[in-house]
């Protein structure tokens, strides 16, 4: 097991199945300007919604002891479906490092909807978990809201491949937007960190409908704020006046390229980009 001190300069790490939690990424980096980030997208084992929820739990700890192994001093799990097999087991397993998840906005959109009717976008995996029934019945509990599930089989798969406005999303999200509007859903939760990156595609087939004032929640912001809170507390801000500046790097267990061509095309930027297998036994402690 290596020890080492973790320090105001060290990184926070990031990961995600794949792509999709550059949406996370983006609001970090809009938040906490000055902080380095590491960026791991395990594409090559690529969907975990249609996986065992015990196979993506024990895929994430491997991709979270990298980036731990990588110096991170904070990792968030940009995953919905990762975060909900996984997150406990990183908490226990890496003590020392603070975690954020995401989770579908169900809270806000909640507060948001005008008539009580949520529709919820997500994975399988995701809206099957047992995480996000909890959350679903408490919410439901406090405020009477009325969820409609809706699992998009195939659409982070789609997204992956990095061309946003091919047919085939806009023929996807017609398929699983369009009855959650026709039941009455007043408020969509994006509930996978890949759709805020079709949202325009959204909002055209809510438009597409004819439906007026429909919201869209997607929490990505709020979690940038967590990670922020979380670092203060424990004083692991960077310093906004650090001599060397912010840098990114990626890494991914499928082709350098595509994840250069999806940072330089979905949130414009072009660092550094590696590829590995995210196989890191050790652990960190903090000192």
């Amino acid at each position: 097991m290596n020890t080492r001190t973790i320090t105001a300069d060290a990184p926070i790490g990031i990961f995600d199945s794949g792509v999709g939690g550059l949406s996370i990424l983006r609001h970090v980096r809009a938040q906490l300007p000055h902080e380095h980030l590491i960026y791991a997208a395990d594409s090559g084992f690529a969907p975990y919604g249609g996986k065992p929820e015990a196979v993506v739990a024990e895929r994430s700890l491997s991709v979270a002891r990298f980036l731990a192994d990588r110096g991170a001093k904070a990792i968030v799990v940009a995953c919905n479906t990762a975060t909900g097999a996984a997150v406990k087991l990183l908490r226990e397993e890496l003590p020392a490092l603070p975690i954020v998840g995401v989770e579908p906005g169900l809270k806000p959109a909640a507060a948001a909807s005008r008539n009580g009717t949520v529709g919820v976008l997500a994975t399988e995996l995701t809206l099957a978990s047992a995480k996000f029934l909890h959350l679903r019945d408490q919410v439901v509990e406090t405020t009477g809201t009325r969820f409609l599930l809706q699992p998009c089989r195939g659409l982070a798969d789609q997204i992956e491949l990095g061309d946003l406005g091919v047919a085939a999303i806009l023929a996807m999200l017609r398929g699983y937007v369009t009855p959650l509007l026709d039941a009455g859903a007043d408020t969509l939760v994006l509930g996978c960190t890949h759709y805020p990156l079709v949202q325009a595609s959204i909002e055209r087939v809510i438009a597409a409908h004819g439906a007026l004032d429909v919201a869209l929640v997607d929490t990505g912001e709020a979690v940038a704020r967590q990670v922020a809170r979380l670092l203060e507390a424990a004083d692991l801000l960077r310093a906004s006046d650090a001599q060397a500046p912010a840098r990114v790097e990626g890494w991914t267990s499928a082709t350098a390229t595509a994840l250069t061509s999806a940072f330089n095309s979905l949130i414009g930027i072009d660092p550094p980009v590696a590829e590995t297998a995210f196989a890191a036994p050790n652990t960190v402690e903090h000192i």
